[in-house]
């Protein structure tokens, strides 16, 4: 058991480490330099640094002391693995933030505004999805949002939406507007790239064909895709000036990378052109032909 379980555990290792390097480099080189704010715990922590002109050593302090709240809510919550490495996630963080010197790259030496908050967002999601990745959380937001979940029925996105709704017109109304208005392009850069790292190009998407030709499309796409099938038995059909003439159809439903997609719908409406596609992401698979990479 210990020999399949070490690469695991190697492996999530690196993920952590490699996430605190980045953010720590988001943080010292983009976003503290300028002002700049994130959501979520982080960017609490960056607030008050800002609001209290903190140094580098007390900001660090900052970051952990804001997580300790949510360690013990993940520890009841999600584990006690989780608060492990997240303890361990956030104390590196912690420590690189302080000790390694990356360069400052501020406004005050020509750099354009924006690029640097893009990027500082950028780096920041690789940072925090790559924590995730090995099963921590340097950003403890999704904590609370699933401690607030189970008091109330709103969605976990929408609860760290208004969350983080609240802290950007605490920034607006402590630090100024535009530091607001940077605060939210730098949030959705790093939660776009969050999604990125965490799915990456291997998002899966649940394709369902309904076609006449179902017969041809099942062997294509199993031959030519390689991919696995499933069978659900319907009915087409159901015309407004035909409604009672139906005839029972095969409905073909499979899951592609979306780099498969367009190969896949090319492959189908070139046996029918009419043949009914549908498509919806899928956040996890696996099992079944799927050679689908762990998911922390």
């Amino acid at each position: 058991m210990s020999k399949i379980q070490l690469p695991h555990q190697v492996q999530d290792a690196l993920y952590i480490i490699a996430g605190a390097l980045f953010m720590a480099f988001s943080l010292k080189s983009f976003l503290v330099p300028n002002g700049f704010l994130d959501g979520g715990v982080t960017g609490l922590s960056l607030l008050l640094h800002e609001s209290f002109h903190t140094s580098d050593t007390m900001t660090a302090l900052l970051l952990v002391a804001a997580n300790i709240p949510l360690m013990v809510m993940g520890y009841f919550l999600v584990g006690k693995t989780f608060v492990v490495k997240t303890v361990i996630g956030v104390v590196l963080l912690a420590l690189c933030f302080t000790l390694i010197p990356f360069p400052h790259l501020s406004i005050a030496e020509h750099y354009d505004r924006i690029l640097l908050a893009l990027f500082g967002g950028f780096f920041l999601g690789i940072g925090v999805g790559l924590g995730m990745r090995g099963g921590c959380s340097l950003d403890g937001i999704e904590v609370l949002a699933l401690y607030t979940l189970r008091r109330s029925s709103f969605t976990i996105s929408e609860i760290i939406l208004c969350i983080n709704a609240v802290l950007f017109l605490l920034a607006a109304f402590m630090v100024g507007f535009d530091v607001a208005l940077y605060a939210i392009l730098t949030y959705y850069v790093a939660t776009r790239t969050i999604d990125f790292v965490i799915e990456g190009l291997e998002e899966y998407t649940g394709v369902t064909i309904i076609s006449g030709c179902s017969e041809e499309i099942k062997q294509r796409l199993v031959i030519e895709l390689n991919r696995g099938i499933t069978i659900y038995k319907g009915e087409r059909g159901f015309l407004k000036e035909s409604f009672e003439i139906s005839v029972d159809v095969d409905i073909v439903f499979t899951i592609v990378t979306r780099l498969e997609v367009r190969r896949m719908r090319n492959l189908v409406l070139k046996i029918d052109p009419k043949a009914f596609i549908f498509t919806h992401s899928i956040k996890e698979a696996s099992g079944g032909v799927l050679s689908r990479r762990v998911h922390h």
